[in-house]
């Protein structure tokens, strides 16, 4: 079952302004399948076959022109031979849409498009299946079922359980790619940080407690995150600053792109597990952020969210300065609080944030529009489309 992604419309535009498109993003979030439906009448060749793969490192050029373009070149990161000709190639034939490029081992890919194709490329990021678009395969689930279950599109292909996919998952990406492409050495210590980031999602990075937690160095570990961040495992939320005299900190949190991982690597295998955990609002923080990143991602904008904490302690778990100002608040309760709202109305005022774009996102079923903010549950909050400046909501 193909689940209609999002980032579709964005690569269908990138394609007909650029000769060359890159689909990167983490394994197993759907890459293959959706380049194939984006674009039906190209042929695929997928360089994870070794045949493939030796003809292409052998002739690049000859491999490339004898197929003509209208390309899709899966796994692409295997040849890097193939770039210097794809950038001949394209320039020669000088239209848009010519090939497009997609792998998992992102770094690579990454670099060698930065080497050999800059400016000829329009970069795209597909993530784990957003709630929205989970929906399509499952409409009745709820935010708690998708919180565990995560958006990987095999989960909602087949009735497997989260805790089988998930061990498979965490598999072979540390033997594929992190121990045989990346070349990191102490896997066991690479899974144990990966456990320990998902203990500690949503907080501030500390990467010497990390270090002496798994007796590595302090450079180790920076590399280690690095490497979860350029797969699209992890990513990083910055502070915001501003010109007051006011302290604010400067280390980054970090969060993962999709919670059904997150939920596996901290021992959460079902709805009962997870809203009986005291690692509920941790989950339900990182749920809010990363689907906020993902609706950015998939409509081809880059996202500027941040969150805000300063010197007296008072925090607002994300601010999206992408186009209008906006603060939102994030709690795992399904009742609401007015003194959920206290540090919106305190940074929205500092700020100058419009009180109709301070939202308290939370579990239950009820909006509430309050002088200063605004209350939305959780279930309204993932069903918008940030992408437009003007929101609807009010």
């Amino acid at each position: 079952m193909f689940i209609p992604r999002e980032l579709g419309t964005h690569l269908g535009q990138l394609a007909s302004w650029f000769p060359i498109v890159s689909v990167t993003g983490p394994r197993q979030s759907g890459k293959s399948t959706l380049v194939r439906e984006q674009f039906p009448g190209f042929t695929y060749l997928n360089l994870e076959d070794p045949t493939l793969r030796a003809l292409a490192t052998e002739d690049p050029t000859g491999f490339i022109r004898d197929r003509g373009s209208a390309l899709i070149i899966d796994e692409a990161q295997y040849a890097p031979e193939l770039f210097s000709s794809l950038q001949v190639l394209s320039d020669e034939r000088g239209t848009p849409g010519q090939y497009v490029l997609s792998g998992s081992q992102n770094f690579l890919l990454m670099e060698k498009i930065s080497q050999s194709l800059a400016g000829r490329v329009g970069i795209t990021h597909l993530l784990p299946l957003s709630f929205r678009e989970a929906l399509t395969a499952r409409p009745d689930m709820s935010i708690e079922e998708f919180m565990v279950r995560g958006g990987y599109p095999r989960l909602y292909q087949v009735d497997m359980p989260p805790e089988i996919y998930y061990q498979n998952y965490l598999r072979t990406y540390v033997e594929r790619d992190v121990t045989q492409l990346l070349n990191v050495q102490n896997a066991e210590a690479f899974q144990k940080m990966m456990k320990l980031l998902a203990l500690n999602a949503g907080s501030l990075i500390n990467y010497t407690g990390l270090a002496r937690e798994l007796g590595v160095s302090f450079a180790t570990v920076k590399n280690w995150v690095s490497i979860l961040e350029s797969s699209f495992i992890v990513f990083a939320l910055r502070p915001f600053h501003t010109n007051s005299r006011k302290t604010l900190t400067k280390t980054p949190k970090l969060y993962f792109y999709d919670t059904g991982l997150l939920c596996h690597l901290l021992g959460l295998h079902t709805k009962a597990d997870l809203v009986r955990s005291p690692a509920l609002g941790a989950v339900m923080e990182n749920l809010i952020v990363a689907e906020t990143a993902k609706c950015y991602h998939h409509q081809g904008v880059a996202p500027e969210l941040y969150f805000y904490r300063d010197d007296s302690k008072i925090e607002v778990d994300l601010l999206d300065m992408t186009h209008e100002p906006r603060a939102v608040e994030i709690k795992s309760s399904v009742t609401f609080r007015s003194r959920h709202g206290k540090n919106l109305a305190t940074v929205g005022s500092q700020l100058d944030i419009d009180p109709a774009q301070r939202w308290v996102v939370y579990r239950g079923e009820h909006s509430q529009q309050l002088e200063e903010f605004k209350a939305m549950p959780a279930a309204e909050y993932l069903r918008l489309n940030f992408t437009q400046p003007e929101n609807p909501v009010r």
